[in-house]
């Protein structure tokens, strides 16, 4: 994580050992939450297979190996945290969901360290 247009100081005591003007890396777990209505006729919230393919083509073919900064235009101007990244997710799912579902995205940075998004 860095900012261009703050100084080296600035950027390492905001952002620690993230800090690096050539990026960091992480390899992040996704948990993605649906809720909504149950369809009495299918027993469905929503198709588990449906949801899968848009996380599929939608956040893990463009965000799954990819320098967030360079290669991923959401994040050409925006810092990849956590929290921003979350964002990202949020808004690819949510255009491919009928407007019924409240969506929830927690995406994990480690274990025990994660953020979680509803779009609020």
């Amino acid at each position: 994580m860095y900012r261009k247009d703050w100084s080296d100081y600035k950027n390492a005591q905001i952002f620690g050992k993230c800090s690096n003007p050539h990026y960091h890396g992480h390899n992040y777990e996704l948990e993605v939450g649906v809720t909504g209505e149950v369809d009495p006729e299918t027993g469905f919230l929503i198709d588990l297979k449906i949801l899968k393919d848009i996380i599929k083509e939608h956040v893990e073919d463009v965000l799954d190996h990819k320098n967030l900064n360079e290669e991923v235009e959401e994040f050409k101007d925006l810092n990849p945290t956590a929290e921003h990244i979350a964002f990202v997710i949020y808004q690819k799912i949510k255009k491919h969901l009928d407007p019924k579902y409240d969506l929830e995205i927690k995406l994990y940075e480690t274990p025990r360290n994660f953020v979680v998004y509803t779009g609020s």
